[in-house]
């Protein structure tokens, strides 16, 4: 199993702390050292990005769960044997925090989804802003808006899936923790499992706090062998909440049919 610590912002710190409340997401998703990033997002098919959300941003998320006006749909995993928990898709305009994160990350996102897709001889390149993307989205059909709201209690969790929509996937994805293990919730672990047709499996336990995020493989990861690269497949879950109420925010960058 790898073990991966948080990846660090860059510049910006003031005696070792970050000011969030004076702080735009912009400025902090700027401050990200992306070379690093990719290194470990690579590596590993996940990179953490520490403290992206301050608690107010955490609380004020979690809190539109029960407006549903805000929402397209509201999915009770158990109807469906995803698992036991429930989610919502927002609907447009999004919130403009749900926006900002979709809109701001996507460009730092786009050029290691492209030199993926080139290593696992994936056609598909992305274009450089979402807007762009979006629009070849609408193209083939996908309209609807995928960033959700996830919501666990005590013995909820969900099944091993990919977010898969339609014919234009995006690679990434990224995942808010809007809660505090230890805190608020005990268990509920975000899992990723990859399977690797080339030698034995694994699976690791995703470390997040209150406030992380982390962007992971939707579907692949390359992986470098004596004749170039090939694809594993990743999934991901959560383990059964022992106690508590466990939020997250899920940022699905390509639209739904």
């Amino acid at each position: 199993m790898n073990t991966q610590a948080a990846l660090p912002l860059d510049a910006g710190h003031v005696d070792g702390h970050t000011h969030a409340t004076d702080e735009t997401l912009a400025e902090k998703i700027g401050r990200i050292d992306w070379a690093a990033f990719e290194h470990s997002l690579t590596r590993d098919g996940y990179a953490i990005l520490p403290k992206m959300l301050d608690p107010a941003q955490c609380r004020q998320l979690a809190d539109y769960f029960p407006h549903d006006e805000r929402f397209r749909s509201h999915i009770v995993m158990s109807r469906y044997a995803f698992g036991s928990g429930e989610y919502k898709y927002f609907a447009n305009p999004l919130p403009d925090i749900v926006a900002q994160l979709r809109h701001t990350l996507y460009p730092h996102l786009a050029p290691i989804a492209n030199r993926w897709h080139e290593l696992m001889r994936i056609h598909e390149r992305f274009p450089a802003t979402l807007s762009q993307f979006h629009a070849v989205c609408r193209r083939a059909g996908q309209t609807r808006p995928t960033p959700l709201l996830l919501r666990y209690r005590a013995n909820d969790y969900c099944c091993l899936h990919q977010d898969l929509y339609g014919e234009h996937v995006f690679p990434f994805q990224a995942i808010f923790l809007l809660d505090e293990p230890g805190r608020d919730f005990e268990g509920g672990e975000l899992l990723l499992t990859e399977s690797d047709p080339k030698k034995p499996g694994r699976a690791e336990v995703v470390p997040l706090r209150h406030g992380d995020a982390v962007v992971l493989a939707v579907n692949y990861r390359p992986e470098r062998s004596a004749r170039g690269y090939y694809r594993t497949n990743l999934r991901h879950g959560v383990s059964k909440l022992q106690s508590g109420n466990r939020n997250t925010l899920g940022i699905i960058f390509h639209d739904a049919r």
